[in-house]
């Protein structure tokens, strides 16, 4: 892992810094003996608070070369704040325009691991469609995982959003991202390429 690279992971809803891909991905930082440039927040508040604790996270690393990895929601909010700052991100199986279908998840949710229950409000949805990318200005600074067989999001709005940039889609699979850790060298040496 290069020298300079911080690396934050963004879980998607209702999962944690506890999920499979995160362990993977700290697993893999520990095995190359740099886990202390891993972070990975726990994503528990709503959109524009999330996006404001993120962006503190990224302004505290300074001069180092920030990159995002980002799962579901998490790859929402990566796209948000690689756009903003300029990064570049890995986003897997990632949430694309949520605001469009959140009105469905308007009410309390359990956290799939603390099982804490977390809230969706129609503010909630606001600050989601404020916070949307419907166009990459940096299309360049990420790469896409996706996996046709997911259950739960549209590989192909992904597919379409993230088109200019570098894109792995998988035949079959699903929202977890099957293989994940078998990605892990690529998901790293792509962040380590400075803008």
């Amino acid at each position: 892992m290069n020298d300079e690279l911080h690396v934050i992971y963004l879980h998607g809803f209702l999962s944690s810094s506890q999920s499979r891909k995160a362990i993977q991905t700290s697993e893999y930082v520990l095995n190359l003996g740099c886990a202390e440039r891993l972070l990975v927040p726990e994503l528990t508040a709503g959109p524009a608070d999330t996006i404001a604790e993120l962006q503190g996270l990224i302004d505290a690393r300074g001069d180092c070369n920030v990159g995002l990895i980002g799962s579901s929601l998490g790859g929402f909010y990566a796209t948000c704040l690689a756009e903003r700052n300029n990064l570049r991100a890995v986003v897997v199986n990632p949430a694309v325009r949520p605001h469009l279908y959140w009105r469905n998840y308007v009410g309390e949710h359990r956290n799939y691991y603390s099982g804490e229950t977390q809230q969706v409000t129609e503010q909630h949805i606001a600050e989601l469609e404020a916070l949307d990318c419907s166009a990459l200005k940096n299309p360049q600074n990420f790469m896409l995982l996706a996996q046709t067989g997911d259950e739960v999001l549209d590989y192909r709005m992904a597919e379409a959003l993230y088109q200019e940039g570098t894109s792995i889609i998988q035949d079959g699979g699903n929202h977890s991202f099957e293989n994940y850790a078998d990605f892990l060298p690529i998901i790293f040496n792509f962040l380590a390429i400075k803008n």
